[in-house]
């Protein structure tokens, strides 16, 4: 055990290190990051034109960002699973 300058083992507050008033960091990390995406996604109402390789789309950008939000989420839990393996 590690001793903090409270004198006591873990955080300041005495509970588990990680967590803050007994949430998880990540689990705050995560809302303060989802909070934002959706702000942003918000932020940007406007009509795109998104061109693939073969034909082109018009919608509205906050479909795009949200698609793209979608796709990185995944990639992302994909790629955090096979590291704990």
């Amino acid at each position: 055990m590690t001793k903090t300058s409270g004198g006591s083992p873990g955080g300041a507050s005495g509970g588990p290190r990680g967590e803050i008033a007994g949430v998880p960091t990540g689990w705050i990390a995560g809302g303060v990051i989802a909070v934002l995406a959706i702000w942003f996604l918000f932020a940007n109402l406007d009509d795109v034109q998104i061109r693939f390789w073969v034909f082109t789309v018009t919608a509205p950008l906050w479909i795009a960002l949200f698609g793209t939000l979608l796709v990185g989420g995944a990639a992302g839990w994909l790629l955090g699973r096979r590291r704990t393996k």
